[in-house]
């Protein structure tokens, strides 16, 4: 009984702890959407805004980087979690193109402070967050396009195909680039449709010159789950 009591009692501190620490993350993205982007973001403002004192902060996290690393990863869970259900076979190549940009580019207009700040090199290594969800999102494309590939008959080599995830991990790259371009630029800013539109126009014209490359002729027009069997869409 008596290690039940201990046992029920870790349990409970231990949720309280992760209460805290998850008070502390959403105080931390309120004030980042407050100020301007790229704003610095003092441990006193998080703290106040949470409610508690630095020294409660440091409780929960190693140092101020332990912090950075878990607002950072926060914020992108709730970006993947817009991106990823529109990473489907549903619609045609453009339409599919257009609607992962769209979310993105909207995503990015809404939370410009949360963008910069998910994108911001921590640790000045290339396995923070944001490269581990870059890679997440490109291993995803990457395994919807190589379907389809072989699906609509292309033939590939093995060194082609081999140099499909750092393709698809480059337009991916180049996608986050022109949005943070987009979103730092001083003056008149581009209308944020145009961008979506642009964008999605330069990643079809790769696409579809690559599937070219395989002996695939894409229609714009038609949807591509009419072309790939049952099995495929199982995927």
């Amino acid at each position: 009984m008596a290690g039940e009591k201990r046992d029920g009692r870790q349990d409970r501190w231990s949720k309280h702890n992760q209460q805290r620490r998850q008070q502390i993350i959403d105080a931390a993205i309120a004030v980042i959407e407050a100020g301007e982007p790229g704003a610095d973001v003092q441990v006193q403002q998080i703290a106040v805004r949470a409610g508690l004192s630095r020294t409660v902060i440091y409780r929960h996290f190693e140092d101020r980087a332990d912090l950075d690393r878990a607002v950072q990863q926060a914020i992108l869970d709730g970006l993947w979690s817009d991106l990823m259900p529109g990473i489907t076979l549903d619609g045609t190549v453009p339409q599919i193109i257009e609607r992962i940009i769209g979310t993105y580019v909207r995503w990015a207009r809404a939370h410009p402070a949360l963008h910069l700040a998910a994108d911001h090199d921590i640790d000045g290594g290339d396995d923070g967050p944001f490269q581990q969800g870059m890679e997440q999102l490109a291993g995803r494309i990457s395994g919807i396009v190589g379907t389809a590939v072989l699906a609509l008959g292309g033939k590939p080599t093995e060194e082609e195909a081999e140099a499909l995830d750092p393709l698809i991990y480059g337009l991916v790259g180049a996608v986050f680039g022109a949005v943070r371009r987009w979103l730092t630029r001083t003056g008149e800013r581009l209308p944020a449709e145009t961008l979506e539109r642009l964008t999605a126009q330069s990643i079809w014209f790769v696409i579809d010159g690559h599937a070219r490359g395989f002996g695939i002729e894409l229609d714009p027009d038609l949807p591509l789950e009419e072309l790939l069997s049952n099995d495929v869409l199982a995927v």
